[in-house]
Parts: C-alpha cells; structure tokens; sequence
C-alpha cells in the first residue's frame, strides 16, 4: 500500500478500536494488574492505547501529552471502552516529569513521542523507580545518548525495550524459525531497509520556510510536524530499526555475536526538493531549503562472527514500500522482494519456490498461539506481540526480550552512519553496549509460544 493508504488504514484502524472490543484479551485475569503510563498519546500512541484497553491485565493510570486534540482523541477512547480515566497531565513540554512524581508505585512507562524525547524520558523513568520502559525506535539521537540510556539501565538494575514490531512479523518470524532449524545452513550475509516513499507525509502539514529550515502550521499533527527537519539537517541512515532487528535475531547479535565495524555512503540529496517544486512550483517558500539527508543511504556491517549486513535507508525516493530483506545461507536463501525461497537439494535447481508454502510450513508458534488475538491490531498484527512481551514481562518480573543492549546496537546506527559519511565514509568501529557480555549471553528472542 502507498503511504497516504497506510496512514488513512492505521486511522481507521485506531478510530475502530475506539469501540469496546468485542473480546477482551485475558479477561477476568486474576493476579495484580500492571500500572502503566503513557508518555505521548497522538496516532502512534493511540495504537498502543487501543490494545492495552483491550486488556484486563493492566491499569492504565496516567497519560500524558502536550497536543490537546490528541488528548481528546485519547479519552474518547478510554471511555469508549468503559475503562476508568487514568490521570492526563499536559501544558507543558515537561508535564511528563510532573507524571512521575505524582504517580505512586508507577512499574512500567510507554513512550510515543518524537525521537529527541526518548532519552530523557527513559532516564527520567527509570531515575524514578520505574522498572519496565517500553519506547517506540529510535533509543536516542547521539552516540552518547545511547551510552547513557544503557548505563542508567544497568544502574537502575531496569529493562528498556524498543518497540519494533518487524521483528514480530509474520513472514520474518517463520524465515527466523527455518534459521534456527538450519534450513538455510550457516548464515553468511543479510540485507533490511526501511525503503518507504515518505516525500508526501514530509510535507501534508502546510510548511513554510525559515531561516533555513522547515516549520509546521500550528494546526499540523502528523509526523512530519517534527520528523522533516531530521531530513534538513542530518545526513545518515535515520531509521535502521525496521531493517536491522530482524536480521540481527537470525544471527543472535548481542547474544554470541556483536555487530563490529560499519561504513557508509550516501547519494546527493535530490527527491524533496524535486517534489517541492514538482508540487509547489520552482517559487515555493520549501525550494530555497537544502536538505542534508541523500535520497538513498547505505550501510555495510561487519560482524563478529564473520557475517555481513547491508541496509538502506530510501525515504526520498518515488517506490513502492519495501523492507528488502535477504536471509542468505550456505544452503539457500529468503529474499522478500521477489516473495522467494531458494533450499539447495529441495528446490528445483536455479528456480526460485514461492514463499509461501515455505512460510506456511514454518510458522512460528507465536503467530499459531496469538494470530487471532492480533487481528486488528497495527501493522498487520504485529503491535500486538510488542505490546504482548512487554506486559507479560513487566507481569512476571522477567527480562524482556528485546532488551536496551538490543535497542542500543540497533538505534546506534543512525549517529555511526552519520559519523561516517561526515568522514568520507571511513569505516567506524561499532561500540560494543554489552561490555563483553555477549560472548556468554543466550538467545531468548521468540524461542518458544509463551510471549
């Protein structure tokens, strides 16, 4: 689906989950509920809201937002599905701390907000007693601030989960589970992306030149009030998660394996200025603003234990959505492009089998268990299983299993490849979170059907 299609189908999805569900998820559950609270309630928020209404598991005690509408979008919500109204806190850019404080045996925090309020939210959090931090990607903007967010993680003996759902997809999780039963051999390379035309959701708020930079209406909610501007001023690979997370499972990074160097380069910076003037005309106020970000980024990774990854990040750029992930073995390979398999000795020779006999046959467990719970849920299902561990963690006192030295090499990537490209694409050293841990760590990531 193009990106307006996607945008107005997660709409109408949010807007019909507003409505009190006709299954509760695990209802008339007995033990101690979970109090959570949510840091940022606009439509990405709203998804996540939606879900834990449907659960009786949890206590939604405070929500917390600076956009009115939103907040009025978000209650209708809570009282449309006959849940009690948590506490809002709004007014300011820093209402959020007010929440903390005022929110006795708060256990768990959801965050949906822009990029740059991540770390301080998470460290705040967890600097409050907050022990399970669930945050939408990326983990920071600098190098420093992921430093910071693993190391005020270990302080707080606390988890920090990143919120990327690809990994819970359902083609991905049956290519993960071929993996593991060796389908595929030795993994030798792999290749993701977040390939995704976003020239129209960069500029639907009516934007106005300023001093170099973009500007948003007052009246503007989308994502591009606060997400373009990124494409003004950075240049690098600014959304490697969707990409890198399911791809770093097949090769248990973090987990025997850690990513090692990376470089990477970038093209010249044409497709939104083409689109200003293709729709605005060659006089537009946008025309004059030079954006730093090149329409396609790509970033090659060197691992431990010998295997290479290519990501690219293409955002600028006319195209249908693509995540263009490749799983390549010593036995064969999933590319899903081109929805193909190849298995040396079971597929006909240079042929490539259609995926989805394959992916039928290897579904994972967690899509058997819960396939029906995640009907409706966003992107395809796969919000559901984020939301699912991350509550059934915070529940049972258990590490999550995507944890912050996850979210850490995963989000990291964006100021490396900055860094690189800065430096003439020299090849960097990729920090290693873990402190050595990874050599001893084990795999938990979707090993069985329980969450």
């Amino acid at each position: 689906m193009n990106r307006r299609e996607f945008v107005r189908t997660t709409s109408l999805t949010a807007a019909a989950l507003t409505v009190l569900p006709e299954k509760t998820l695990f209802a008339n559950y007995a033990g101690e509920k979970l109090k959570i609270a949510m840091m940022g309630v606009g439509l990405r928020g709203q998804n996540h809201l939606a879900l834990i209404l449907k659960r009786d598991d949890v206590e939604l005690v405070a929500i917390c937002d600076v956009e009115p509408r939103m907040l009025e979008m978000a209650k209708a919500m809570i009282t449309k599905s006959g849940k009690p109204m948590p506490r809002i806190y709004t007014g300011d850019n820093y209402a959020w701390k007010k929440m903390l404080q005022q929110t006795k045996d708060l256990k768990s925090v959801l965050i949906a907000t822009p990029w740059e309020w991540h770390k301080p939210m998470i460290i705040g959090s967890l600097e409050a007693g907050v022990k399970y931090v669930a945050t939408e990607v990326m983990l920071g903007i600098t190098l420093q601030d992921h430093w910071d967010v693993v190391q005020a993680a270990e302080k707080h003996d606390a988890q920090v989960m990143m919120l990327e759902n690809v990994c819970y997809r359902r083609d991905v999780l049956a290519v993960l589970n071929m993996v593991r039963q060796g389908l595929f051999g030795e993994i030798t390379h792999l290749q993701g992306g977040y390939q995704h035309d976003l020239r129209e959701v960069k500029f639907n708020d009516g934007v106005k030149s300023y001093g170099g930079g973009v500007e948003f209406n007052e009246k503007g909610f989308s994502e591009a009030k606060w997400r373009t501007n990124h494409s003004v001023h950075r240049n690098g690979d600014l959304y490697p998660t969707h990409g890198i997370g399911p791809v770093a499972q097949c090769i248990n990074i973090n987990r025997g394996n850690r990513f090692l160097k990376l470089s990477s380069f970038a093209t010249q910076s044409r497709g939104l200025h083409k689109y200003i003037v293709d729709h605005g005309g060659e006089n537009h106020p946008n025309a004059k603003v030079k954006f730093r970000l090149g329409d396609i980024v790509t970033t090659t990774i060197q691992c431990a234990n010998g295997e290479t990854i290519i990501l690219q990040h293409d955002t600028n750029s006319p195209r249908p959505y693509s995540l263009g992930f490749r799983v390549q073995g010593t036995d064969g390979l999933w590319m899903d492009v081109n929805n193909s398999i190849y298995v040396e000795g079971k597929s006909k020779p240079h042929q490539w089998d259609n995926a989805k006999e394959w992916l039928d046959k290897y579904d994972h467990p967690l899509w058997k268990k819960y396939g029906n719970d995640a009907t409706g849920a966003g992107h395809g299902g796969m919000d559901f299983f984020v939301i699912h561990a991350f509550i059934e963690s915070a529940k049972r006192g258990t590490p999550t299993p995507l944890d912050v030295y996850d979210a850490a090499a995963w989000s990291a990537i964006t100021p490396l490849s900055e860094q690189s490209i800065e430096l003439g694409n020299e090849t960097i050293d990729f920090p290693d979170f873990t402190s050595g841990k990874w050599m001893n760590r084990n795999a938990v990531f979707a090993l069985n059907d329980d969450y």
